[in-house]
């Protein structure tokens, strides 16, 4: 890594200073700060901007207000430069959101745990989670009463939950973090489901011309073939590389990340012209 910079009115983190420009999209929603480790592992071979969403205030949140605010991002900061676009989590979804929007303003796509965009690989995810929080109180009695609360409810509280995403996750720091923004995430994600569900998303996605890649854990909860099948339909240039001791942040897992950096650079190194 190059360095690091910070634009607190831009709220965007920078990393490197060399090599073709990148922006890396957290997930979440809501969950700033958290790809940091993906945008310093970048930062060798790449300039990577690591914008912030914006966060919940009295106007809604819309996946397409996210999409504007990467927009402006790109016409002040890529001149005319085309950047890659690499997303994690919802970060991943938000990518080919933009991209279906403005698919002549950006380049290779990598995307990292993607979440959901149907209903059976969104129950699949679901019950996979439930199961692995079963398993867990299982073994730790003193959570049972947990097991009363909803699905939902149950997922949030353990989404940190030791084995419940990552598999043997490396401590590590974030530079720059800001607490996770619950109501920034209920009003974005009920928005892509309402997409979801009339239609848009991920139809939207034929409009995507750019290579695309998914990098995704063999033990990531999202169901990561599922989703892949799923995307072909509409993105059939889309590549699938899965790392099978690997959980749904391969950018901070032991066995993975070393791989993980290793494939996602060379194939966005050897992209044609």
């Amino acid at each position: 890594m190059t360095g690091l910079g910070w634009e607190e009115n831009k709220r965007i983190g920078i990393y490197g200073n060399k090599g073709p420009t990148a922006i890396v999209l957290h997930g979440g929603p809501g969950a700033s700060g958290s790809a940091a480790p993906v945008a310093i592992g970048l930062s060798y071979h790449f300039r990577v901007l690591e914008p912030w969403q914006r966060r919940s205030s009295d106007i809604p949140l819309t996946v397409a207000v996210h999409i504007s605010d990467i927009y402006d991002l790109i016409k002040s900061c890529c001149s005319d430069e085309k950047p890659i676009l690499v997303g994690e989590s919802w970060g991943a979804m938000l990518a080919l959101a933009y991209a279906a929007e403005y698919p002549e303003t950006v380049g290779p796509i990598a995307l990292i745990g993607c979440g959901t965009f149907d209903k059976k690989a969104r129950a699949e995810g679901i019950k996979i989670r439930q199961n692995r929080i079963k398993d867990y109180i299982k073994n730790h009695p003193e959570h049972r009463s947990d097991l009363k609360l909803s699905i939902s409810e149950q997922i949030m509280k353990w989404h940190e939950m030791t084995d419940s995403y990552e598999l043997d996750p490396i401590k590590t720091e974030y530079p720059l973090t800001e607490p996770f923004d619950m109501k920034a995430h209920t009003e974005t994600w009920s928005d892509m489901l309402r997409s979801q569900d009339e239609g848009k998303y991920p139809q939207a996605f034929t409009s995507i011309k750019s290579p695309v890649i998914m990098l995704h854990g063999a033990y990531d909860p999202h169901p990561g073939k599922l989703i892949r099948n799923n995307l072909r339909q509409y993105i059939p240039q889309l590549e699938y590389f899965e790392f099978e001791k690997c959980g749904h942040a391969p950018s901070v897992e032991k066995y993975a990340k070393d791989d993980f950096f290793k494939v996602m650079q060379n194939w966005l190194m050897n992209m044609p012209e």
